[in-house]
């Protein structure tokens, strides 16, 4: 029945955009991050990204990133200047206790700016979390 079906909320698991130095380009870029911040350590942590704008689309992403310890974080990607116009979307899969968890993550278009940063827990770095709908 519906009823006995349950669908764990994912908790402490989250999506930032970090402006970093490039080394290698020396330029500032706007790098997604995945951030566990639970007590616990996160695996088979899948994520599915993309950009949109009505009909502007970008290509789909998917990163495998395995397993993440407690308290951790990993790169996802690089984000081009270009898509910082556009919706980016998140899609985070992951096992956690047994159960499988996902969640979405959305940085509404033209919100990822240096007007917005702020200390991101866990990276202790500037940064930004999507707005909350």
């Amino acid at each position: 029945m519906k009823k006995d079906i349950e669908i764990p909320i994912a908790k402490d698991v989250h999506v930032a955009v970090i402006r970093e130095w490039n080394d290698e380009f020396l330029s500032k870029d706007w790098n997604a991050y995945l951030i566990n911040n639970r007590k616990d350590a996160i695996e088979m942590a899948i994520v599915v990204s993309k950009g949109y704008d009505g009909d502007i689309k970008t290509s789909t992403m998917r990163h495998g990133l395995g397993t993440l310890g407690p308290k951790t974080f990993t790169k996802i990607e690089v984000l081009q200047e270009e898509v910082l116009a556009l919706t980016n979307e998140f899609f985070v899969t992951f096992f956690a206790e047994g159960k499988l968890y996902e969640k979405k993550f959305l940085f509404q278009k033209n919100t990822i700016s240096e007007k917005s940063l702020t200390t991101i827990p866990v990276i202790e770095k500037e940064g930004i979390f999507p707005q909350k709908p």
